[in-house]
């Protein structure tokens, strides 16, 4: 009996591929299950300077960056810094937290970028 050629045979399939299946499957539900906040970061100022978060919840914060200048967003109790190149966006995931504020700052200028997370 001739043997065929490897190229001709079927694709094996097995547990890495039931599984990359699976995982590519509930994916989409994870991504979606993950609310999504944005705030702006315009003439070194945030806007919203507070935003309003639900309490015991992951969430993902899109931080778009306005300014020519480069910024940081920091926060000591978030324990989050995310350097933010000019005329760009930086994304940050927060939580779950706990009901309470939560200050953050633009260390590149302290004095005007401002802002908290209140959680509810």
């Amino acid at each position: 009996m001739k043997a065929l050629p490897t190229r001709c045979l079927p694709p094996r399939r097995g547990r890495q591929g039931l599984l990359s299946l699976l995982l590519w499957s509930i994916a989409p539900w994870v991504y979606a299950q993950t609310p999504v906040f944005e705030i702006e970061i315009r003439e070194h100022l945030f806007f919203p300077a507070e935003l309003v978060i639900p309490a015991n919840q992951k969430i993902k914060l899109i931080i778009y960056n306005r300014d020519d200048t480069p910024e940081e967003f920091e926060s000591y109790e978030l324990n989050r810094e995310k350097v933010i190149v000019g005329n760009s966006q930086g994304v940050v995931f927060i939580g779950p937290l706990k009901p309470g504020e939560y200050p953050f700052f633009g260390e590149f200028n302290m004095k005007t970028a401002l802002g908290k997370i209140i959680v509810e």
